[in-house]
């Protein structure tokens, strides 16, 4: 071959490398997205928190990851028919024992796994709590919603924007481990962002996570949840949804309020999954919005498994001082002890899910 030749050759080799580069880091089309989608049948699940973990921290730390406890309550799942649980993840406890951190998250696979169930992962988070540290997480406060719940990062990237580094090799660290992992149904990069009056002081951080998960180039989608629709977060919610593969959102509203939503969404032509729902007093229920779901083929994803240190049978700003167990739980399936809080609950969700 001439010299000449060779150049041409080097040259079309370093074109499709451009492309196939350009190519990976698009979001999926809408045939890609409608095919992966259709392979996975009806998504149904839980947001999962182990009964015995605060938060995503003591669910994830050495010290105090439960494996036995995830394998018990994640049998009561499969048992419902349940097949996906959205998982949260910290930095920090990447950043306190990286290796460690993602041989547990594979822990957790291989027993989701083994249950029939698949993963989808989160990443960052502006809810509750601002501060965090690793090791022993606090105690539950008496009776008050998610009271040990940390964001991530909160506003240490407002006043710390040197970390943005760290937080990147964090994600990119993950997502490359398990990029072909096929116990993950899907990447969710960032819950309710702009939530704690944040708003678009997130939409940096929004951007560049997508730009990294665009750069690991996973075989699963990604994905960032809409989740309110008020006008300070319509920059937000614009950007997660042209750039999400799957579009994803949060609904605890009545039954014609989410039928709505799901109308409003469905302008984009893409799979829809609702990664959050089931508020008993604000009416969203299973009896009420999962035949819905199931009914549209959208993903259903309720908030809360077994009632545990989160607290969530409690309502978000209805603290009971004496700790009583509510008359009418507000989130969550189970008691520890794997009585449920309505049979006629668990009657639904298995006529749903074709468990008998």
């Amino acid at each position: 071959m001439t010299t000449k030749n060779m150049k041409r050759l080097l040259t079309c080799i370093l074109c499709l490398v451009v492309v196939v580069n350009l190519q990976a880091q698009t979001k999926w089309s809408t045939e890609k997205a409608a095919q992966w989608y259709q392979k996975q049948g009806w998504v149904r699940g839980c947001n999962f928190q182990p009964s015995t973990a605060i938060n995503q921290l003591e669910m994830f730390q050495a010290a105090s990851f439960d494996p036995q406890t995830i394998d018990k309550e994640l049998g009561w799942a499969e048992g419902l028919g349940l097949n996906v649980m959205r998982v949260f993840l910290h930095h920090v406890a990447w950043t306190s024992d990286p290796s460690g951190f993602k041989n547990r998250l594979n822990q957790y696979l291989q027993i989701s796994q083994k249950h029939g169930i698949k993963t989808m992962f989160v990443f960052f988070d502006d809810c509750w709590n601002d501060e965090y540290h690793p090791g022993k997480q606090p105690e539950p406060k008496v009776g008050i919603h998610n009271s040990g719940w940390v964001r991530d990062p909160g506003t240490m990237i407002l006043n710390h924007p040197d970390s943005l580094p760290m937080l990147e090799k964090y994600v990119k660290d993950v997502m490359t481990t398990f990029k072909n992992d096929d116990r993950i149904l899907l990447w969710d990069l960032y819950n309710e962002p702009g939530n704690n009056q944040y708003f678009g002081k997130s939409l940096p951080l929004v951007k560049a996570v997508f730009g990294w998960a665009r750069a690991v180039n996973p075989s699963q989608p990604i994905s960032a949840g809409v989740w309110n629709w008020g006008d300070k977060f319509n920059e937000l919610n614009q950007f997660q949804l042209e750039n999400s593969d799957i579009i994803t959102y949060h609904q605890y509203g009545y039954s014609d309020k989410h039928k709505n939503i799901i109308g409003d969404l469905r302008q984009h032509n893409r799979p829809l999954i609702c990664t959050e729902y089931m508020a008993r007093r604000n009416g969203s229920l299973f009896q009420t919005i999962m035949p819905i779901l199931k009914q549209e083929n959208i993903g259903a994803i309720n908030w809360g498994f077994v009632a545990g240190k989160t607290n969530t049978i409690y309502a978000w700003s209805t603290p009971m001082p004496d700790g009583k167990e509510p008359d009418l739980w507000f989130h969550d399936i189970y008691r520890k002890d794997g009585s449920a809080f309505s049979d006629d609950e668990i009657t639904i969700i298995k006529s749903l899910t074709g468990k008998k």
